[in-house]
């Protein structure tokens, strides 16, 4: 059964075109890519507060990535229940609710803020990714749907490419504003009313900056509803909110969808152990603050391999270069934990580059074919993600049970050997 989710809109204000053969509307590809832009550059941000939220509540590594833990875990709880807001009310309308979601989840850092209570920054970090599983779920598929569908995959990965501009911006505006201003002053050598006064101080940095982005996430959220009837949508409406997971019978799809499960883990693990990783003697021996200004690296590489792959693969097998990069990731790993100063460093840092086309290279491959099921798929898919949310706390705990920041990066060397095992599986496009 078909809904039309846009009851009779003025037909001047609808793109031409349909789900099957790809909507002609350049100003939506726009906030789309603004989108992609904006939820990227905001999960960056993590990677900034991690080092920041350890030294101010003198936590261990695996207690730190619970920052990741409370973030990744909306995608969860979340994704399914937004692919069926998609499917009732439409891509738009969905996107100004995630939207809207995610304010909130910025304003909450205020409360944190006054109260610096570690375990309120998590509840924050959860709303505010629970905004930011919403848009995923409405941007992925709709990048798809806005243009041919044969060219969907290189149009996703340059979709990507906005997504990894804003996680190289953020973190450099988010270094200087969160880890610039006490980073001479340490926890550690505080007590009592010292104690307090430095972490509500220290906190309020980081409040500061989120509630320049609840502004700016209003104002797009805003902008997004008034195109809300631009699209003259139809979505699959049989069965349940958890129909979608019979999608998961396709052996395809199911593999892709735990592939993004790995690939996030494994990004967001890398990402988030790269300012301490950075600061240890034997790497570079940074300050947190030099440290952080790296991490920028880590996500610009993801950002020029997305342009570069965007071209690439109009001409190679997606499956293909899946398991190049994917052999690209793990090398990398290999290298880094094996050697000392500069080398070992930026052999992590490098490791953005072969991440780049990893995400929207899997999603293209596990969802094709899905027509009218795509955002029920993207749904899935984006539960997947809770790969976030895992795989970096024992990560962590690899670092503290064995000491060793270079040791723990097993995990996520793990995680790119399984991607590699599934590009070599779909190197062949789906038959029929």
């Amino acid at each position: 059964m078909a809904l039309n989710v846009s009851p009779n809109p003025p037909a001047e204000d609808q793109a031409s075109g349909d789900a099957a053969h790809g909507y002609d509307a350049p100003d939506l590809r726009i906030f789309v890519f603004a989108l992609f832009f904006i939820f990227g550059g905001i999960t960056s941000l993590n990677d900034i507060i991690i080092p920041k939220l350890k030294e101010l509540f003198t936590l261990d590594h695996a207690t730190a990535m619970l920052v990741q833990t409370a973030f990744f875990l909306a995608y969860a709880l979340f994704s399914i229940p937004a692919a069926a807001i998609v499917r009732r009310f439409g891509y738009m309308r969905t996107a100004s609710i995630g939207l809207v979601t995610m304010t909130a989840g910025c304003l909450l850092f205020i409360p944190a803020s006054s109260n610096a209570v570690f375990g309120l920054f998590l509840l924050a970090l959860f709303v505010l990714g629970a905004g930011i599983t919403i848009v995923q779920v409405v941007a992925n598929p709709l990048i798809s749907l806005l243009g041919k569908p044969q060219t969907a995959a290189g149009r996703l990965t340059f979709a990507q490419a906005f997504n990894s501009l804003g996680t190289t911006l953020f973190p450099l505006a988010g270094s200087a504003l969160i880890l610039g201003g006490l980073a001479n002053v340490s926890a550690a050598t505080l007590t009592g009313a010292a104690l307090d006064a430095y972490r509500v101080e220290s906190s309020r940095a980081i409040v500061h900056a989120y509630l320049g982005l609840a502004v700016a996430l209003l104002v797009i959220a805003a902008v997004v509803w008034t195109r809300r009837n631009r699209l003259n949508e139809e979505q699959d409406h049989q069965g349940g909110m958890f129909h979608a997971f019979t999608l998961l019978s396709r052996p395809r799809f199911a593999m892709g969808a735990a592939c993004i499960f790995l690939y996030v883990g494994a990004e967001v693990a890398v990402g988030s152990l790269i300012v301490n990783y950075l600061m240890q003697p034997g790497v570079l021996g940074l300050t947190d603050k030099a440290a952080g200004d790296h991490v920028p690296f880590y996500w610009g590489g993801a950002l020029v391999g997305r342009f570069i792959g965007a071209y690439v693969l109009t001409r190679v097998s997606p499956g293909k270069v899946l398991a190049t990069v994917a052999t690209g990731a793990i090398a990398l790993i290999l290298i880094s934990a094996n050697t000392t100063g500069a080398v070992s460093g930026w052999s992590l840092l490098a490791i953005g580059l072969v991440n780049s086309i990893m995400f929207p290279t899997i999603f293209s491959l596990a969802s094709e074919g899905l027509g009218k099921r795509a955002a029920e798929g993207s749904g899935v898919i984006a539960t997947a993600i809770v790969g976030g949310a895992i795989i970096p706390p024992l990560t962590g705990l690899l670092a503290d049970s064995s000491g060793s920041l270079h040791f723990a990066l097993v995990l996520p060397a793990l995680c790119y050997a399984l991607i590699l095992g599934y590009g070599l599986y779909a190197r062949r496009p789906m038959a029929g």
